[in-house]
């Protein structure tokens, strides 16, 4: 049986989870850290690099390159990914483990200088991404899927203002993935076990 194929198999039991996890990569990063609040900035680079990646692809192409792109983007340090050179740029376009994407690459490295610009600004990135929600996460109560929406006035409004500070690859559909990615929204289905869980992470974090 093909690994995709034993993963969906194992998809089908335990607990239940938002659609969307369907295989055991998904369902690890579906139990383990989607919507549960980030606020080291480091990941909170990670997750902006990655989401702007997956523009036009699925997030498991991204998962399964997860460990790539940390390998390539020095864990994803914005220090050092807003030194790239050329040089790197063309190592970069031919590693296998990320998507060779010119434009995704080029982006990456202008977010990284953007980046470091904002933590000079307001002291971190998390004071400032988190500040535009009020500094608490956003709880929501959808039913199905088919209910959440692929944007909203608050990722529009977050989607503007990091586009006015010279970052690229942020339109508000990227910028509401990355929203629930780090918990600044809960858009777990109130049936799925980690709607209460991330919910109480939040608390105590």
């Amino acid at each position: 049986m093909a690994t995709d194929a034993i993963e969906a198999v194992g998809a089908a039991h335990g607990p239940m989870r938002c659609a969307w996890a369907g295989n055991l990569r998904s369902i690890q990063y579906h139990d383990e850290e989607w919507g549960v609040p980030v606020h080291d900035d480091r990941k909170l680079f990670e997750f902006l690099i990655l989401e702007g990646a997956q523009a036009g692809l699925s997030w498991d192409t991204i998962l399964l390159r997860r460990e790539g792109y940390r390998r390539a983007f020095d864990q994803f340090d914005p220090e050092r990914v807003a030194a790239y050179t050329p040089e790197k740029v063309a190592e970069l376009l031919a590693d296998p483990g990320i998507i060779r994407n010119r434009l995704k690459v080029a982006a990456a490295i202008t977010n990284a200088k953007a980046f470091l610009e904002v933590q000079k600004e307001f002291g971190s990135f998390d004071a400032y991404i988190w500040g535009q929600v009020g500094g608490q996460p956003k709880v929501n109560a959808w039913r199905s899927m088919s209910e959440i929406p692929a944007r909203t006035d608050e990722s529009d409004a977050l989607s503007k203002d990091l586009k006015r500070r010279g970052f690229t690859f942020v339109g508000s559909t990227i910028c509401y993935a990355h929203m629930q990615a780090t918990g600044m929204v809960n858009d777990h289905v109130i049936d799925c076990f980690r709607y209460k869980e991330v919910q109480v992470n939040a608390m105590l974090g």
